[in-house]
């Protein structure tokens, strides 16, 4: 019996690629305000900045288990939409909680399970827009530009809002975001990638098992090869300073005297001209290995500066216009990265990669950004913090410099010995 497919990519009507759009919107500017003013509502109900930090870093390390789970799952059951619509749902539910509860430990468990279903967004939404577009001739950066777009616009509005209706009413505006995009997500049409089959074909407990055996075979490589697996310790290096930034920028500038307000503009500066620096990386990026980890070493330097610049800072203005480096900082990492993740990974394990690499910059980053923030900020301050973070994003920067160096000395080897055995051969 032949297997039958669903809907070709290739053939995905306008209006499913314009709820995609409109999902990735909404999706982004409920993680905007929620990961922003989250911090700020803590203060507000009196924790001090090592409490918010365990309380921040609890959810990204249980996410380290998460992320892979949820991957998992997605191409287990071949319905990448089918998932994230559990994974928002729970989120509408479970913030309710968390934002109705002062007891410290009864905080940090609703915390705790709230980002099991929350972290794991990013690299479902990555997956749903990349397996959507798969065969077709749409690229990436022109759909993920509207979570930048949707990141910058909400969270600037969101800082008036709060101002006047104050940020206890953050759970019910994520809550309001999340049950929108929940509703553009049912109208997506499912992504001929989704593998699962509607009928199940002959032989196919042989094939599975086959799968199964290859599945099992490419994950070893995956995690095995010194390049990916280089490239997400790296990664590492440079997402930490960035976790900790994004944990306690909103605290850093209520604190130099900034309002909800200036939080708002602070986020919009960081994350409006990503949307110019994806296109533009659609346009120009070579996809070419070596290319794109040069691009990285470009972003680990620049990284380095952003953080130097935000520990000399001594007013809210000053913060928000470097916050305009972001774009190029994360904007080039998050897109450069995700690419390159594509290109490691074999594409029936693209999920599961897309999971493995969001562990550099959201779960293991923010764990460690979150207990080690909290109390450097409370014992050191900001000035040192940041410090701190421009000498870790410099090594980190090296060591990709290192990496590229390696992997064009080893095309270079590789070329030369083809053109050997082709010239022994004529």
């Amino acid at each position: 019996m032949t297997r039958h497919t669903t809907h070709s990519s290739a053939a995905a009507p306008a209006g499913g690629f314009n709820s995609l759009r409109l999902f990735t919107f909404l999706l982004y500017g409920g993680l905007a305000i929620f990961g922003s003013y989250f911090p700020i509502f803590l203060h507000e109900e009196g924790f001090s900045k090592t409490e918010i930090g365990w309380l921040l870093a609890i959810g990204p390390f249980l996410s380290i288990f998460a992320n892979p789970f949820w991957g998992y799952m997605s191409d287990r059951i071949g319905n990448i939409r089918r998932v994230l619509l559990i994974l928002l749902l729970s989120n509408i539910i479970i913030v309710q909680f968390l934002f109705h509860t002062t007891i410290y430990g009864l905080l940090f468990a609703c915390t705790a399970i709230f980002y099991l279903f929350q972290t794991p967004l990013f690299s479902q939404s990555n997956s749903l827009i990349l397996t959507s577009i798969d065969g077709t001739k749409h690229k990436f950066g022109a759909f993920r530009m509207f979570g930048s777009l949707g990141w910058a616009l909400t969270a600037a509005l969101a800082g008036s809002l709060f101002n006047v209706l104050g940020v206890g009413a953050l759970s019910y505006v994520y809550a309001l975001l999340l049950t929108l995009a929940l509703l553009a997500a049912m109208a997506l049409p499912r992504p001929a990638g989704d593998l699962q089959p509607r009928i199940r074909p002959a032989g196919a407990s042989v094939q599975k098992t086959a799968d199964k055996q290859a599945g099992s075979g490419s994950l070893k490589a995956v995690l095995l090869s010194p390049v990916f697996m280089t490239f997400v310790l790296l990664g590492v290096l440079i997402s930490v300073p960035n976790g900790i930034n994004n944990a306690f920028v909103s605290l850093y500038i209520t604190d130099l005297g900034g309002d909800k307000s200036a939080v708002g503009l602070s986020i919009f500066m960081s994350s409006i001209f990503e949307i110019v620096i994806f296109l533009l990386f659609d346009r120009f990026l070579r996809r070419k290995v070596s290319s794109m980890l040069l691009g990285l070493t470009i972003v680990g330097f620049l990284y380095t500066l952003r953080w130097l610049l935000m520990s000399i800072a001594t007013e809210p203005w000053q913060v928000i216009a470097i916050q305009a480096l972001h774009c190029v900082t994360f904007g080039g990492y998050f897109y450069i990265g995700t690419q390159l993740t594509a290109m490691l990974v074999p594409p029936a394990l693209r999920t599961t990669g897309q999971s493995i690499y969001t562990l550099t910059w959201s779960s293991i980053s923010g764990t460690v950004a979150g207990f080690l923030g909290g109390t450097l900020y409370d014992r050191l301050g900001p000035s040192m913090v940041y410090a701190w973070s421009s000498l870790c994003a410099f090594i980190g920067a090296i060591g990709f410099a290192l990496l590229t160096w390696l992997v064009i000395r080893s095309q270079a080897k590789l070329s030369s010995g083809l053109d050997q055995e082709l010239s022994s051969s004529s």
